[in-house]
């Protein structure tokens, strides 16, 4: 037997382990890939409803699908880390401490789409999102209800009653 029919018949084994494997790393890559982008496209998509469970969950998931061993998605994590300090300093004025999670925010969607490779600047980031004046006023009058009715139920907050259309007629006598 020949050297090349050595290697015919070690090429004819293999190919199948090879192919298989193969497979598995692009199907392992292309599921990472679009865990990142879920994260990605949860982040721009509730980007204006930064309380929303799905933002906040998205967020809780960077340090997950993104790794410090790749150059740009060092840079997520690390902008992510500044933003989730920010997310928890209770000290600025609340005003400007708003202008600054928001600057935070377009930073860190900004270094996931060039980890991901899109091609988005902060302008688009920033004012590039549809919120309707209508569920910012749902929200503050569904927190306003949630609050009164924590008072009521806590006592601080009383329920008047007022007595309407009382007949005085036809009343039976007490015995």
């Amino acid at each position: 037997m020949s050297f090349t029919d050595m290697l015919m018949i070690a090429a004819t084994a293999l190919s199948p382990l090879i192919a298989v494997q193969v497979t598995r790393f692009l199907d392992d890559r292309n599921e990472e890939r679009g865990r990142k982008l879920q994260v990605f496209k949860t982040l721009m998509a509730t980007r204006a409803y930064n309380i929303a469970p799905a933002h906040v969950e998205a967020l809780n998931r960077i340090d997950l699908e993104f790794s410090p061993k790749k150059l740009l998605e060092k840079a997520v994590l690390d902008i992510w880390q500044q933003y989730l300090d920010h997310l928890g300093n209770r000290q600025m004025e609340p005003a400007a401490w708003n202008i600054r999670r928001v600057d935070l925010l377009v930073d860190l969607l900004y270094a996931m789409g060039k980890a991901l490779g899109y091609d988005f600047n902060k302008t688009q980031i920033k004012n590039g999102t549809y919120s309707p004046t209508a569920h910012g006023r749902l929200e503050e009058e569904q927190e306003k209800v949630r609050s009164m009715a924590i008072e009521l139920l806590e006592g601080r907050r009383v329920l008047p009653m007022y007595i309407t259309n009382l007949q005085t007629q036809n009343i039976p006598p007490q015995s």
